[in-house]
């Protein structure tokens, strides 16, 4: 009998071995906090490739910048390292010139108009411009449209930005926006930024209402200006060598989930974005809601005049024509 009962044992742990030699993990990698609208995304990426796998693939979040910031996720993504991430725009503009044209300043009129571009043909051709870069794109996340912050005066015309050192993501179009409003554009990665406001080293950031209230910004940061100058989707992305691992049943579980992930962050912020914003001023900030939009526009049309030959000028004109 104990014979037996051993060879039991034995055989139940064989099989569970087998099972965990089954399942995949992979991860998938963002730099805001698991509390914030990227988690939000990734735990429904996460809960529907399971739901579609029947659990023998794993996504294993890692937010916070857990595997570096997103230029260094995306060169991960690159060489295998990392299989799956939630990323702005910005850092992937450097690998991918065509996504700089979603960057340009007071390009997209609302949510709506955005969504309804990025998820028709234009969305998808940038998705697929994609590709030989060694990434596939799946979906168009949501980061929202961004606004501006900073410990020094509030703003409210475009003169107000004269001398402030502000960090920007690491992307040429947005820098050059910034330097027409006559601010000194510092570009950094976000696992540095918290950091750099507390210590002093710059005056500010810009990013969406979510990112501004996942990371308690009011901490280090007494002024708020929705500038809305530009809006921000994610790309959901993963890396092309793990995609060509897929079966194409698999690589359909993959974009389901992506849009699932992408539909979860954007309700998240159409949740977060009134409610940040009384957030923000229950929590000390102030905060300015409405700019003279045609004043900053003027301002920032050397941006236009400097990069739209140099990215898919009829890329942009697409959207505009889109939204009339």
């Amino acid at each position: 009998m104990k014979k037996i009962a051993l060879l039991t044992t034995l055989l139940a742990g064989a099989t569970l071995g087998t099972d965990a030699l089954a399942q995949r993990t992979m991860n998938l990698a963002f730099t805001p906090p698991l509390d914030s609208h990227y988690g939000d995304a990734g735990r429904a990426f996460a809960d529907r490739i399971d739901s579609l796998s029947d659990g023998e693939i794993n996504i294993a979040l890692k937010p916070s910048g857990a595997l570096g910031g997103e230029r260094d996720v995306i060169e991960g993504m690159q060489i295998g390292t990392v299989e799956l991430a939630i990323s702005s725009t910005g850092p992937i503009g450097n690998f991918v010139p065509e996504v700089y044209a979603l960057d340009f300043p007071f390009l997209f009129k609302s949510y709506d108009s955005a969504h309804e571009v990025l998820d028709g043909e234009i969305g998808q051709d940038i998705l697929d411009a994609l590709q030989p870069a060694g990434l596939i794109g799946l979906a168009w996340a949501e980061n929202g449209f961004r606004h501006v912050t900073n410990s020094t005066r509030s703003i409210e015309n475009p003169e107000d930005f004269k001398g402030l050192k502000l960090r920007t993501m690491e992307n040429e179009v947005h820098i050059a926006a910034f330097q027409a409003l006559g601010a000194a554009p510092t570009p950094m990665s976000w696992t540095e930024v918290l950091t750099s406001l507390q210590q002093g080293t710059i005056d500010g950031q810009e990013n969406p209402v979510p990112i501004i209230t996942a990371n308690s910004m009011w901490e280090m940061q007494d002024y708020a200006t929705l500038t809305s100058h530009a809006y921000s989707p994610a790309a959901v992305v993963m890396s092309e060598i793990y995609w060509d691992q897929l079966s194409e049943k698999e690589k359909g579980w993959f974009r389901e989930a992506a849009k699932a992930a992408a539909e979860a962050s954007r309700e998240t912020v159409a949740n977060n974005e009134q409610a940040g914003i009384e957030r923000m001023r229950k929590n000390g900030m102030t905060v300015v809601e409405s700019i003279d939009q045609q004043a900053f526009e003027r301002a920032v049309q050397p941006v236009y005049d400097q990069y739209a030959e140099r990215y898919a000028p009829e890329l942009i004109e697409r959207i505009r024509a889109a939204q009339q």
